[in-house]
């Protein structure tokens, strides 16, 4: 987990926190910026998940080109032997 999912799950807590408090104290105002809070909690954490998502492709793929380079395969697209390189 990296600090985007995390600083996004701290303000998702906090957003909805603020909004709780909010709706007991009949503020209009901070159930609107508990709202936001919430929803800028899940930009990040949305934004940390992509993050994730790109580095495991990227190190997929340095795995699989390693691959590649030590056992003396072409990489390339008739290679029959490789799923991934079709």
């Amino acid at each position: 987990m990296n600090k985007d999912r995390v600083k996004g799950m701290m303000d998702e807590v906090a957003g909805c926190a603020k909004h709780k408090a909010g709706e007991l104290t009949d503020n209009s105002k901070l159930q609107a910026e508990g709202m936001a809070q919430q929803v800028k909690g899940k930009a990040e954490g949305a934004w940390g998940m992509a993050k994730e998502a790109v580095c495991d492709a990227i190190e997929g793929a340095e795995v699989h080109l390693d691959a590649h380079v030590k056992l003396g395969l072409k990489n390339s697209s008739t290679d029959t032997g490789c799923k991934k390189c079709k």
